[in-house]
């Protein structure tokens, strides 16, 4: 798996910044946040929950993996082809609602 992730982060432009949030003095002064730009299809994403710049990087890189492969498993779905039913098909139905109002129409209040 570190193969694929050392491809992937050939594949990268790596910037780095100091991370915001809780974390005291250590986390202001040190640029410990990654933020990664797969060039080839412009997804960003930014690792800053860890303290370690390495660690964070490695979780970007997990981030963007997994990011990578729902673009891919999208791309595969099948396209929905649109359907409408038939000429036939829909007299039918139409047939049947004057039908039923027929009925409703010819029920009568039952005198007493």
């Amino acid at each position: 798996m570190t193969t694929d992730l050392d491809q992937l982060k050939m594949q990268c432009e790596i910037k780095t910044f100091r991370s915001s949030g809780p974390g005291g003095q250590h986390r202001n002064v040190t640029e410990s946040a990654v933020r990664l730009k797969h060039l080839p299809t412009g997804i960003i994403v930014v690792g800053q929950s860890h303290r370690s710049q390495h660690r964070n990087l490695q979780d970007a890189l997990g981030r963007l993996a997994g990011k990578l492969e729902e673009r891919e498993r999208r791309r595969r779905r099948k396209k929905r082809i649109p359907t409408r039913k038939s000429k036939g098909v829909r007299e039918r139905e139409v047939a049947g609602k004057r039908k039923r109002g027929e009925v409703k129409r010819l029920r009568g209040k039952v005198d007493h």
